[in-house]
């Protein structure tokens, strides 16, 4: 009975505070001013902008947001390369016009990720379904996804 009652207590935050109640995207935000600025700060910060898309009814993209903070080495090489955006797609606002600036993104299912360098443009469209393994998140992968797309990798001069 004693264990009963700890596993209960211990299943109580989850059920009252589990997926369901995590937003990380806000349908009612304007995805293109929040675009534009994230670039300025790419600009100024000498950066490379990560878009992610997706919603808040969507378990990979939430199980994504808490991968990108709970792994230290992931968090560090966001932190360090890149200027994080979130891109709403629900049914209450799909952004279909800044989907279609992107190039359709959305076709590979969600969450997806996109590259833009400093000037807006967009260099990748990432699958995050190749990013995974089992029911999570591949570290390694996500690692060399992000190495391979941040401005050193794509600095001609260190190719010289």
């Amino acid at each position: 009975m004693k264990y009963i009652s700890i596993t209960f207590f211990l299943l109580i935050p989850i059920l009252l505070f589990g997926q369901d109640n995590i937003k990380i995207y806000n349908p009612t935000a304007d995805a293109g001013k929040e675009l534009v600025s994230a670039i300025q700060t790419a600009k100024d910060q000498n950066k490379h902008v990560l878009i992610q898309v997706g919603g808040n009814w969507c378990s990979w993209c939430i199980k994504l947001h808490g991968f990108f903070q709970s792994e230290a080495q992931i968090d560090s090489i966001l932190k360090a390369d890149y200027v994080l955006v979130r891109i709403n797609y629900s049914p209450e606002n799909k952004n279909p016009e800044l989907l279609a600036s992107l190039g359709y993104p959305q076709r590979f299912g969600f969450p997806v990720l996109l590259i833009l360098n400093q000037d807006g443009q967009r260099l990748h469209t990432q699958d995050t379904a190749l990013l995974e393994e089992n029911k999570g998140y591949d570290p390694g992968k996500v690692k060399m996804f992000l190495l391979k797309w941040n401005r050193a990798a794509l600095d001609s001069s260190n190719y010289q």
